[in-house]
C-alpha cells in the first residue's frame, strides 16, 4: 500500500473510497515555476522562512502524520524550485545546522520531528507532474501527492505507475523507500519504473550542488540512481525531482511509456464479526489467507491484479476484515474475488459480511483516507511463507485477550509479490524480491492518554511473533526482514532485537554495503542522518 498510514484502510469496505471530483476540478499541467525544459515560465515565488513566533511555524512543525513527534527546529525553509533547495542546503551547511526534509510528512518515526534537528526544508510547494519530451519520461517532484500524481497521468495520458494506495502520501519518501501498492502484483515496484533522479548533494568541501543521476549504467552518477531505487530517505541528499518510465518501453509516445491505468476496478470486503470467531476459526483465516498468497503470487497469477488487505484488528474494533480491490471489472472479476473470498473462509463456520463494486479508476486512485494525526507506533516484516500455526496463535491471543479488548491495535497481512519478484534482488536497492505478503503491526491512542501500555503492547505482539529469530524477522527461511518505508528504531535496540542480525541488514540485507559506498561518495560529511540512516563504511 502507500506506504500506509495506521488509518489508511481502517474503514474497512471503505478502502477505496471517497471521491476524486474536488481533484479534477484542477488542470494538469506542469506549473510554471516547475515546467519542462523550454517551456515558457513564470518567475518562481520566492523561498520562504518560518522561525518561532510566526503564525505559520505550527502548522509546519505539526504536519507529521505521528503526534508521537513534533520538532522544534530553528525554522523552516519553504522551498519551490531545485534551486532554493540548493540555497537552503548550502545555508544549513554554512551555518552548522542539522537538516531534514519533508514532503508528505508519513514518516513513521522523529526522523523529521527530531529535537536535534535545526533547519526543516519543506518541499510541499514542489509538486508539478508533466511529461519530459527532452528525457521521454514523466517528471514528478518530491511533494506532489499520490493522489494527484494518478489524477494527472491518467487525464493527460492514460497511464499510472504502480505506487501507493493512500492519496495523501508525498511522492518525495514513498519513492525512496521502493514504492508499492495497489498495481505493484502486476506492473512491480515505483522504483522499477525510476528512470532518473535530481538530487542536492553536499561533497566533502561543504559545497552544495544538484546532480541528475540515471538508470543507464554508463552513467557515472549511475550509483547515485541506485541508491534512490529503495535505500530510504534521509540518507544521501534531497531529491528534487523523479523521472518515470518503464524500462521496457519503446519510442516516445508518452501514453505507451508507463503502464495503462486501468478504467476502473472492483473493490471488495469481506468482514467477520470477533463474536462469531473463536481460535479455532481465527487461525484458519489466517492460515487460509497465507497458504493461498503462496499458491498465487506467481506474476502470471489470475489473481496478479489482486491487492488485498486482511485486517486482524483487536477485538475492541468487532471484525476481523479483508479487503482490497482487483484491476478488472465484470462477471470474470466477480468469479475470482468469490474463490478468493471463499479460500480464505474455507473450513471456517461464520459467514463473512460481503460487499463489491466497480469503481472507475479515477476514485479509487483519488481516494483519501486523512484523518487527524494520533499517537502511534508501526513494526513491519515482509513474509516469504505464511504464519505458522504458533505464529497464528500468539495473533489470536494478543488480539482477543484483555489488551485486545481496551487498545486499538492492528496485525495487517497485506498481499504482495507477482511481477515484484521478477527483478534480481541486487537490480535495486529493494532486496526483498520473493516475499508474498507484508505484516505491518499497529497500535495507536489519542493525546493525553499512557504511551506506554500500548507501546508495550505492539513490541511484545512483534517480538513474540517472531521469537524463534531472536524477536524480529530475520531474514531467511519464512521471513526476509522488515520494510524501510515503515521505519522502526526498536530494531535497532539489542534489548529489543536479539536476533544478532543488524538493523540494516533486516532493511536492506546484502544491497547495504553498496548503499555504504555510495554514502561515503555524495554524502561523506554525513550531513543527511537520522536514527536508521546509511552510516558510511569504517
Amino acid at each position: 500500500m502507500a506506504d500506509m498510514t495506521r488509518r489508511g484502510v481502517l474503514a474497512g469496505a471503505a478502502v477505496w473510497g471517497g471521491t476524486a471530483a474536488g481533484l479534477v476540478a484542477q488542470g494538469v499541467a506542469a506549473p510554471a515555476a516547475s515546467a519542462a525544459p523550454g517551456a515558457a515560465t513564470a518567475p518562481p515565488a520566492d523561498a520562504v522562512t518560518v522561525a518561532p513566533g510566526d503564525p505559520r511555524y505550527p502548522s509546519l512543525t505539526h504536519r507529521g502524520c505521528n503526534a508521537r513527534f513534533v520538532g522544534r527546529p530553528d525554522y523552516v525553509r519553504v522551498v519551490s524550485t531545485t534551486g532554493q533547495v540548493v540555497d537552503a542546503v548550502r545555508q544549513a551547511v554554512r551555518e552548522g545546522r542539522r537538516i531534514a526534509v519533508r514532503s508528505g510528512g508519513h514518516c513513521f518515526e522523529n526522523f523529521v520531528d527530531d529535537p536535534a534537528v535545526r533547519v526543516v526544508i519543506d518541499l510541499s510547494p514542489m509538486s508539478a507532474v508533466y511529461y519530459d519530451a527532452r528525457r521521454e519520461a514523466f517528471a514528478v517532484e518530491p511533494g506532489a501527492l499520490l493522489g494527484e500524481v494518478y489524477r494527472k497521468l491518467f487525464l493527460g495520458w492514460g497511464v499510472a505507475i504502480p505506487a501507493g494506495a493512500t492519496a495523501e502520501v508525498g511522492v518525495g519518501g514513498h519513492v525512496l523507500g521502493g514504492g508499492y501498492g495497489a498495481l505493484s502484483r502486476r506492473y512491480g515496484l515505483s522504483v522499477d519504473h525510476l528512470h532518473a533522479v535530481e538530487v542536492v548533494v553536499v561533497d566533502k568541501a561543504g559545497n552544495v550542488r544538484s546532480v541528475v543521476a540515471t538508470r543507464d549504467p554508463a552513467d557515472p552518477n549511475h550509483d547515485l540512481w541506485w541508491a534512490h531505487t529503495g535505500g530510504g530517505g534521509g540518507n544521501f541528499g534531497v531529491v528534487t525531482r523523479y523521472w518515470f518510465r518503464d524500462p521496457a518501453a519503446k519510442g516516445g509516445d508518452p501514453a505507451r511509456l508507463l503502464p495503462r491505468a486501468p478504467e476502473a476496478v472492483t473493490s471488495f470486503y469481506a468482514s467477520w464479526s470477533w463474536k462469531d470467531l473463536d481460535r479455532r476459526a481465527f487461525t484458519r483465516l489466517v492460515r487460509n489467507h497465507g497458504e493461498w498468497h503462496e499458491r498465487n503470487s506467481a506474476p502470471g497469477s489470475p489473481y496478479a491484479g489482486l491487492f488485498s488487505v486482511l485486517m486482524l484488528n483487536t477485538r475492541k474494533s468487532g471484525t476481523v476484515t479483508l479487503a482490497g480491490l482487483l484491476d478488472s471489472t465484470g462477471r470474470g472479476a466477480e468469479r475470482l474475488l468469490d474463490d478468493y473470498v471463499a479460500a480464505v473462509g474455507r473450513g471456517v463456520d461464520a459467514k463473512p459480511a460481503r460487499g463489491q463494486e466497480s469503481v472507475p479508476w479515477l476514485r479509487a486512485a483519488g481516494a483519501v483516507h486523512g484523518t487527524a494525526p494520533a499517537r502511534f507506533k508501526a513494526k513491519a516484516a515482509y513474509l516469504r511463507k505464511r504464519f505458522t500455526d504458533r505464529q497464528a496463535e500468539v495473533a489470536y491471543e494478543r488480539l482477543s485477550g484483555t489488551a485486545g479488548a481496551d487498545l486499538d491495535g492492528s496485525l495487517w497481512m497485506v498481499s504482495y509479490g507477482g511481477r515484484v519478484n521478477t527483478v534480481a534482488s541486487d537490480a535495486t536497492a529493494v532486496a526483498q524480491r520473493d516475499a508474498i505478503l507484508k505484516a505491518i503491526y499497529t497500535s495507536s491512542w489519542e493525546a493525553g492518554q499512557d504511551d506506554g501500555p500500548p507501546l508495550a503492547w505492539v513490541r511484545d505482539f512483534y517480538r513474540t511473533v517472531y521469537a524463534d529469530t531472536g524477536g524480529v524477522p530475520a531474514p531467511g527461511g519464512a521471513n526476509d526482514g522488515s520494510f524501510v518505508n515503515y521505519p522502526d528504531t526498536d530494531l535497532a535496540d539489542p534489548a529489543l532485537n536479539t536476533s544478532g542480525v543488524p538493523w540494516h541488514t533486516l532493511y536492506y540485507k546484502d544491497n547495504y554495503p553498496r548503499l555504504q559506498r555510495i554514502k561515503a561518495r555524495w554524502d561523506p560529511r554525513d550531513e543527511f542522518r537520522h536514527a536508521l540512516s546509511v552510516r558510511p563504511p569504517r
